[in-house]
């Protein structure tokens, strides 16, 4: 009887911290992002190399402080892709990052199918928003809008424990 008893109070406890896990991933972390109105979609300029506001409607955000790669946003915009690849620097390996699945206005699976298609492109929000991490801003065809952060290369290799190469600035104290 007492080995019930004690079976029946492992499954429980299992179940309950198995729900618990689930939630502080899926949901706890994630906090939404309050749009400025003016400056939350931002593209690197080809002519200044800077970071620069872009015209869009509709911002929707969330991130966490317990990643830095966790932002995501999603936005409409008028401008075309024409005149943004005139105007701002595009990204190369632009791999968009899974959202939970309660922020349903980012879907990676569909935004990476466009990305490889040529439906959308990437462009460079802001290189090193932290350090081996940048944003990464990507226009659909029809104006939809998507922003992520991504491990860049810097990242890649300090964030192994490596020293880092000679194009990256140097790593902050502690990496």
């Amino acid at each position: 009887m007492i080995g019930k008893l004690l079976a029946g109070f492992i499954v429980v406890t299992a179940l309950l911290a198995g729900v618990a896990m689930y939630y502080l991933q899926v949901y706890a972390y994630y906090d939404e992002v309050a749009a400025s109105g003016t400056n939350d979609v931002q593209m690197t300029s080809l002519v200044s190399g800077l970071p620069e506001p872009i015209l869009y409607d509709g911002f929707k955000a969330i991130d966490s402080d317990s990643s830095p790669i966790r932002y995501r946003a999603c936005f409409t915009t008028r401008m075309s892709q024409a005149m943004l690849t005139e105007t701002y620097e595009l990204y190369d390996g632009a791999v968009p990052l899974v959202a939970p699945g309660w922020f349903d206005c980012f879907d990676a699976k569909a935004l990476g199918a466009e990305l490889e298609n040529g439906t959308a492109l990437a462009f460079a929000g802001q290189r090193n928003i932290q350090y081996g991490v940048d944003r990464v801003v990507a226009v659909t065809a029809d104006g939809r809008g998507y922003v992520w952060h991504q491990i860049n290369h810097c990242g890649e290799v300090v964030f192994d424990g490596k020293p880092a190469p000679e194009d990256c600035p140097t790593p902050p104290e502690g990496y």
